[in-house]
C-alpha cells in the first residue's frame, strides 16, 4: 500500500486521499475549522497548513521570497521560506514528506491564521455555549498564547438571528468555514444558507423568504467548528465539562444511527444526542428527530407499577402478576414482542413463554410507520424490529391487527407485552381492556392505559442493550444514567415475573442472558 511521512511518521493511504484525511484515518491531528471528512473541501480557513517535500524524482520544494526582520541589524533582509499547502487539498503521493508539527514555518502559519481570526472575535467564551469544545479555544491554546496586537475595536455583526426553529446565528462569531453551507447543500439537499460579503464583513445567511427547516438543522450546529450556530434546544442548558457521555443507539428509526448521549452525572439528566462516526450505518450525521430523541430518557416515562391504575410496590405488583397468571394454560397468553425494546428484553420473554408457560403466540407491536426522506430515516420507526423478530426463532411474530382480531374471537385470556407503543388508536384496543393483561414499559402508551398490571422499564438511557437496524446489523447501546424511580430492565422483570409464578427462567444477570441469547453478538463483533 502506498505510503506518505508525516513528521517522520510512515502512513499509508488509499488512492485519492488527501494529505489530511490520511492523517485523520491514522489518528493524526493536523489542525482544521473549514475541513469535514463527510463534506467537500473548502480549503479557505488556511489552518491546516503544512510543509511538502515531493517525493525523489518528483519536483523540488516550492520556496517563496519572503523579507525577514533580521534583529542584529535592525533591518529587513531578504530570504526564502517553503510554501506552504493546505492538507485539506494536496492530494497525497507514495514517498511524500510532510511536515506538520515538526516545522517552525508551520507553527508560525497557524499562530498567524489563529491571530487573524480572532481579531474580531468577541470574548464570549463565558457566556458562549461551544465553550469547553470550540476549537478557537483549543488551537489558541496549542498554536497561539499570544497577546491580542490590534486595539481597534473590532467590527461588530449581527447576534442572535433566528435562522429556523432550532438553530440561532451569532455572526459576531462566525469564521465563515462554510460547513453549515456545504452541509444543508450536499447532504441535507435543502441549500437554503450562504455567505455574503468579503474578509471582515463575511458572514452566512439564509435565503430570502426561507428559513432553515428540514429534517437535518440540527447538524449544522454540530458541525460548527466554533460558537457561531447554536442550537435552541441546547442553548444554555448545560456546560460541556460537567456532563458525561455514553456511546448509544438512536431509538428514532430503523437505521439505528450511532450516537452519543450525553448527560450530568450529578443530577442523572440527559442533556443532548449527537452522532456518532460509523461509515456502516450514519456516517457522521443524524437526523433532527434522532438528535432531540434524548428528551425520551425523561418524558413519558413509566417509573412506579401500577395495578388497575393506582401506583403499588414492585412486590405488591408481583403479587397480583402472580394471582392473574396463576394456573394458565400458555396457549391461553399472548406474547407481545416490541420493536422498541432491546434484544435481551425480547429474548427473555420467549424464554418465559416458550421454557416456563409452554406458549408460542408471538405478536410483535411498535410505533406506526413514518415517511423515509432517502438520507437516513427510514419508514420503520423502531430501532429493533428486526432483532425482535430474530429472537423469536421459528415462531416469528404477527401484527398487532392479528392479535385484536384474535382477542375478539376470544382465543386468549391474558397478555404479557413489551413497550406501549401500538401503531393503532385507543379505540381499537377496547378489547385488551376485557383481558387480564401485563405490561412492561418504560414510556406511556396506549398499551399501559388498557393494562390491568404495569412494570416500569428502564429506558434505553438507563440499561445495557442490544439493537439490529434495517441493515441487519447488531449494535451495542451502552447504559448513561441510573434508573429512575422503581424501572429496572425489562428483561429483569420478566425474570421477576418467573419467580413470582415459581418458574425458573435459566438467566439472573446479563452475562448469563446474552450467552443463551441464541446468534447474540459478542462485543467484538456488535459494532459500537
Amino acid at each position: 500500500m502506498p505510503s506518505i511521512k508525516i513528521d517522520g511518521r510512515e502512513v499509508p493511504y488509499e488512492p485519492g486521499d488527501t494529505i489530511i484525511k490520511a492523517a485523520h484515518r491514522a489518528g493524526i491531528d493536523i489542525p482544521h475549522y473549514c475541513w469535514h471528512p463527510g463534506l467537500s473541501v473548502a480549503a479557505n480557513c488556511r489552518m491546516c497548513l503544512v510543509e511538502v517535500v515531493p517525493p525523489p524524482g518528483k519536483g523540488n520544494v516550492m520556496r517563496l521570497d519572503v523579507l525577514r526582520w533580521d534583529a542584529a541589524s535592525k533591518k529587513y533582509v531578504s530570504d526564502k521560506k517553503p510554501k506552504l499547502q493546505p492538507a485539506c487539498q494536496w492530494s497525497c503521493d507514495d514517498g511524500m514528506q510532510v511536515f506538520s508539527e515538526s516545522s517552525p514555518h508551520v507553527s508560525e502559519a497557524r499562530k498567524a491564521v489563529q491571530e487573524l481570526l480572532l481579531l474580531n472575535h468577541p470574548v464570549d467564551c463565558p457566556i458562549c455555549d461551544q465553550a469547553g469544545e470550540c476549537r478557537l479555544q483549543d488551537y489558541w491554546l496549542e498554536h497561539g498564547r499570544y497577546r491580542k496586537r490590534m486595539k481597534d475595536e473590532i467590527i461588530h455583526k449581527p447576534k442572535a438571528v433566528s435562522f429556523g426553529p432550532t438553530i440561532v446565528y451569532d455572526a459576531e462569531r462566525c469564521i465563515v468555514c462554510t460547513r453549515c453551507v456545504r452541509f444543508v447543500e450536499e447532504v441535507a439537499k435543502d441549500p437554503v444558507l450562504e455567505k455574503r460579503e468579503r474578509g471582515n464583513l463575511g458572514e452566512i445567511f439564509v435565503a430570502p423568504g426561507r428559513t432553515l427547516d428540514n429534517n437535518y438543522t440540527l447538524m449544522t450546529e454540530h458541525v460548527c467548528p466554533v460558537g457561531a450556530l447554536t442550537a435552541k434546544d441546547f442553548r444554555f442548558k448545560a456546560r460541556v465539562w460537567f456532563l458525561r457521555t455514553a456511546r448509544t443507539v438512536c431509538q428514532g428509526c430503523a437505521t439505528g444511527c450511532n450516537a452519543y448521549l450525553d448527560y450530568d452525572p450529578r443530577s442523572m439528566k440527559v442533556y443532548r444526542h449527537r452522532p456518532r462516526e460509523n461509515a456502516q450505518v450514519n456516517q457522521y450525521w443524524m437526523c433532527d428527530k434522532g438528535m432531540l430523541s434524548y428528551r425520551e430518557a425523561h418524558e413519558r416515562r413509566v417509573l412506579r407499577a401500577r395495578v388497575g391504575g393506582n401506583e403499588v410496590g414492585v412486590k405488591e405488583a408481583l403479587e397480583e402478576v402472580k394471582a392473574l397468571l396463576a394456573g394458565v394454560k400458555g396457549d391461553k397468553v399472548a406474547f407481545v414482542l416490541s420493536a422498541q425494546h432491546s434484544n435481551e428484553d425480547n429474548h427473555a420473554l420467549v424464554s418465559l413463554a416458550k421454557g416456563s408457560l409452554g406458549g408460542a403466540d408471538f405478536f410483535l407491536t411498535g410505533r406506526a410507520p413514518g415517511q423515509a426522506d432517502g438520507v437516513l430515516m427510514v419508514e420503520d420507526r423502531n430501532p429493533n424490529t428486526a432483532g425482535a423478530i430474530q429472537v423469536a426463532t421459528t415462531t416469528p411474530p404477527r401484527q398487532m391487527s392479528d392479535l385484536l382480531e384474535a382477542i375478539k374471537n376470544g382465543r386468549y385470556t391474558h397478555v404479557i407485552a413489551l413497550g406501549a407503543e401500538v401503531p393503532v388508536d385507543a379505540k381499537t384496543l377496547a378489547g385488551l381492556e376485557r383481558l387480564k393483561t401485563v405490561v412492561i414499559a418504560a414510556h406511556e402508551g396506549p398499551l399501559t392505559r388498557v393494562a390491568k398490571v404495569v412494570l416500569p422499564a428502564c429506558s434505553w438511557a438507563e440499561a445495557e442493550g442490544t439493537y439490529v437496524n434495517a441493515k441487519n446489523l447488531a449494535q451495542r447501546s451502552e447504559r448513561a444514567i441510573t434508573a429512575q424511580g422503581d424501572s429496572q430492565p425489562g428483561w429483569q422483570w420478566v425474570v421477576a415475573v418467573a419467580q413470582a409464578l415459581g418458574h425458573k427462567i435459566g438467566f439472573s444477570k446479563l452475562s448469563e442472558l446474552r450467552k443463551s441469547l441464541s446468534g447474540a453478538p459478542t462485543a467484538a463483533s456488535a459494532s459500537v
